[in-house]
């Protein structure tokens, strides 16, 4: 026998002694090593706690499975196994089978809970379909939907024999020139059982409700109502910031434009650019076009409303229109971001306004909205469009349609990538070869090691810029694995490629591949942050930034702090901008060096002398740190460690803006919201409490930042002539003297004196006892916890204080500190009380504003706040 034989039958007797001994755990564990899955069937199935062994099993092969063929085998034995349980844990079922992408299986569970007579079933689907939505893997959730959608239909015949297939109908309407809903079809599913028995009934509104959360419509809806009534955004930041911006240097006017869209992302509230219309029509060419472009970020998830809201800056008939095409094509990149993958409703505006326009900048908005709205679906006619733009061989708008090649075809290992490559060695643009290879990475997200081939040929190219696409693959398709093979490549080309733009990315790249487990990247690239080489110092920033954003780990803000004040200012910028992601929702209370930050980045704000880039990343760095209103972070794990898709390939785009800064907006597809929002059966927002276990301090909203006091002036001591003194010294001693003179004799006088004396000072007493004096605030102990209404803002490190109370009306369907969350009514015959129904309003646009600068200066094209309430009646006397 040989060597290797007789260490694995010493593994496989350690396995079974192991489960004879009742050490399950650690039976597991030798189990999956050996890849003996019918000995970790055993272990699972004898342990004690079935659940508890199943959940364990599904972290173990997400963290130490690095083959991902090997892992699927893994979790399709799990999914068989919960499967035979007596009560099937439905939510860890569906997650596993996200992770092996079998749609159809999670459309039967969602069916058989739907259709279920119990009420608390039926909670348990929104419950799941919530947890998918938190994914954001947009081709999923739409097959798992239009599965639903054919399910439907054949009970339906029986019912009704003209029915029709809901998903058909929308497709054939898809072309509308208004924004299409998603959920049209509610209304055919409520018609198609209107006579029908009440079980069909209630399945078709149970129905109706779920494809409105997995189309993504609920979520999204929600989210933009807490982010509106919860906004917290600090204008005097800004108003500070275009103060001391100078107005002749067009990249910090930009910044400032880029930190107020992100400041504001999602909360609807564009006060800001409304107060500084003249301020901010002085921006020209692409500083109109990312003008334009923040709306999109500032309104992002405003669906409904998305096209009347840019329709003063679209294209207005035929190629071109009457605007100025940075307007026109900002406006187009600006709809891609409200509808980020979310884009049904959009796709086929974007696509028509691609096709009608010649145009590179329109060109390159569209081909950037297109990829953002229809994020990872594949869609063959969308592909095509984006091709005939980049054959057209323009530099500017060839770079947008690689971007939205890869952006379109994310995760799907397509053979487009080759095709792509292809053109990327034909064509003599940088801009285009660059706009490819991100691309081409971003096919590969998620493949591992099927993306080797592909990847091993960007890497050993030529080109250094295919070779830093190169980096990226590598970064995309070994996202948050933590595979070691996958860091000790980036570590070996952050040392050894010739060229500083390969270095730079490879060493920024780690921070993609570690994000899972963020305490390894500092330690991994703490040497590398020491390095000669600024480039490599600055992807040391950007990696630990995004492994690490909104963690506030101590570590990473420890390796960040030298860099701030290093002497490229490049560097600067980079750490400015990753402290800023790492600190995103953590206060002064939590961290002492947060306050200090951001006295550092007012400092550089407000310092004429500091250079343009370190200034540019101190902004954007203001406006990351507050962004949404104080009311998101940047998450790239759900909670069910699932990667969210959106968010790793928006930090992907974003960290191009080296390169072109309207790839910023990207961050905010990273954005998630921190909040605790509990759903009753209605998908309503009832008000209930629960308990925050921690000093309300720790994690309250930053103190607003306040107008800094006029000081007095000091005043300095007067210049005294000599003879002024001696003239002065005299007339003092003359009347000491005639003092002296008049004053009375013996005990009378000093009788009188105290007498007088005393008279004086009790009269003050009584002057002082008339006056109301403040009384004396007595310093009373902060209370150890806090009682939170839902919803509420709960950020990432506050999550382990959250208890709910146990006399609530309300029970949570999942102990889920954060997030969308069903709860169970036990009083269900009560009235209830409903919070969160403010929506942000929007006024219709002027319809005729042909030109982008009419339509800034239109305040309806941006009005989404409500005029202030009039005072409330009072009387008036003379």
């Amino acid at each position: 026998m040989t060597y290797f034989g007789v260490s694995f039958a010493v593994l496989l007797f350690l396995s079974f002694r192991c489960i004879m001994d009742g050490k399950y755990q650690q039976a597991m564990g030798i189990a999956i090593e050996c890849r003996r899955l019918d000995k970790l069937e055993e272990a699972i199935t004898r342990s004690d706690n079935v659940h508890g062994t199943l959940a364990y099993s599904i972290n173990v092969s997400h963290s130490f499975v690095y083959r991902r063929e090997y892992r699927q085998e893994v979790l399709r034995l799990l999914v068989k196994v919960y499967e035979k349980l007596p009560s099937p844990d439905y939510l860890s079922i569906c997650q596993c089978l996200m992770f092996l992408d079998e749609p159809g299986g999670v459309a039967n569970i969602l069916e058989r809970l739907l259709r279920s007579e119990n009420k608390e079933d039926a909670l348990l689907a929104f419950q799941i379909a919530f947890d998918l939505v938190e994914n954001e893997h947009q081709a999923f959730l739409l097959n798992v939907r239009d599965r639903l959608s054919a399910l439907k239909s054949l009970p339906s015949e029986s019912v009704q024999p003209g029915y029709s297939d809901p998903a058909t109908a929308q497709n054939e309407n898809s072309t509308a020139p208004e924004d299409v809903q998603m959920t049209d079809e509610s209304s055919a599913v409520t018609k198609s059982v209107h006579e029908a028995d009440p079980k069909e009934v209630m399945y078709a509104e149970r129905l109706t409700k779920i494809k409105g959360i997995l189309s993504g419509e609920t979520s999204i809806q929600l989210t933009l109502q807490f982010l509106f009534s919860y906004n917290k955004s600090d204008l005097l930041i800004l108003k500070t910031i275009k103060q001391s911006v100078e107005m002749r240097n067009s990249v910090c006017h930009s910044a400032t434009i880029y930190a107020n869209a992100i400041m504001h992302a999602g909360t609807t509230v564009d006060t800001f650019l409304r107060d500084n219309l003249d301020w901010l029509s002085r921006a020209t060419n692409w500083a109109k076009f990312s003008a334009t472009a923040g709306l999109g970020v500032i309104h992002r998830g405003h669906l409904q409303q998305g096209r009347s809201l840019m329709a003063p800056y679209l294209p207005q008939g035929g190629a071109g229109g009457g605007g100025s095409p940075y307007s026109e094509g900002g406006a187009l990149y600006a709809l891609g971001l409200i509808h980020a993958n979310h884009g049904e409703g959009i796709k086929q505006f974007l696509r028509d306004s691609l096709r009608g326009t010649n145009v590179e900048v329109i060109q390159h908005g569209a081909c950037l909205g297109l990829g953002l709205a229809a994020l990872g679906t594949a869609d063959e006619e969308i592909y095509d469009d984006i091709k005939t733009v980049l054959y057209t061989d323009s530099a500017v708008a060839g770079e947008a349609a690689g971007i939205s090649m890869g952006l379109l075809m994310v995760g799907t290992a397509s053979e487009k990538a080759s095709e792509m490559l292809a053109y990327a060695h034909e064509t003599q643009h940088e801009k285009i070869i660059r706009g490819l290879a991100l691309g081409i990475a971003l096919t590969v997200y998620g493949r591992e090691e099927e993306a080797d081939t592909l990847i091993e040929q960007m890497t050993r190219d030529q080109d250094p810029i295919l070779r830093y696409g190169g980096m990226y693959a590598l970064a995309l398709a070994y996202r948050g694995t933590a595979n070691n093979k996958a860091i000790r490549q980036l570590l070996h080309f952050a040392v050894s490629d010739v060229s500083d733009d390969v270095r730079r990315t490879a060493v920024l790249a780690l921070g993609f591949v570690l994000y899972s487990e963020p305490e390894q990247t500092p330690r991994i690239v703490s040497l590398l942050s020491e390095s000669y080489n600024p480039h490599v110092r600055y992807g040391a920033a950007l990696a630990v930034g995004i492994s690490c954003a909104g963690t506030g780990l101590s570590e990473a803000i420890s390796l960040l702090e030298p860099l701030t004040s290093d002497v490229v200012d490049f560097v600067r910028q980079g750490a400015l901008i990753a402290m800023a992601m790492v600190m995103v929702q953590t206060n002064e209370a939590s961290d002492s060096r947060v306050g200090t930050f951001r006295r550092q980045l007012e400092k550089i704000i407000l310092d004429k002398h500091e250079d343009t880039m370190s200034k540019m990343g101190a902004i954007l760095a203001s406006g990351i740190l507050d962004a949404g209103g104080r009311n998101v972070t940047i998450r790239l794990l759900s909670k069910t460690k699932h990667d969210k898709v959106t968010a790793v390939v928006g930090l992907a785009v974003f960290s191009q803006f080296w390169y072109w800064y309207p790839l910023i907006y990207f961050v905010s597809l990273s954005f998630s919201p921190t909040a605790f929002i509990g759903l009753n059966y209605d998908l309503k927002v009832p008000k209930f409490e629960f308990l925050s276990h921690a000093k309300p301090s720790l994690f309250e909203y930053p103190k607003p930042t306040t107008v800094p006091t006029t000081t007095s002036a000091v005043k300095l001591p007067t210049a005294v002539l000599s003879t002024s003194a001696k003239a002065k010294a005299r007339a003092k001693k003359e009347a000491e003297q005639k003092a002296n003179a008049e004053k009375p004799t013996g005990a009378e006088s000093s009788a009188a004196a105290n007498t007088g004396k005393g008279k004086s000072s009790s009269e003050k007493d009584g002057e002082a006892m008339q006056v109301d004096s403040p009384p004396e605030k007595k310093s009373e102990p902060e209370p150890s916890f806090e009682i939170l209404t839902n919803p509420a803002r709960v950020v990432p490190a506050q999550e382990k204080f959250i208890k709910f109370l146990e006399d609530s009306r309300y029970v949570p369907v999942k102990l889920a500190p954060s997030g969308f969350v069903l709860l169970r009514d036990l009083c269900p015959n009560e009235p209830e009380v409903l919070s969160l129904t403010d929506a942000p309003t929007s006024t219709a646009s002027p319809a005729g504003g042909s030109t982008a600068a009419a339509g800034q200066q239109s305040s309806s094209a941006m009005a989404v706040d409500d005029e202030p309430q009039p005072p409330q009646p009072f009387e008036y006397s003379s």
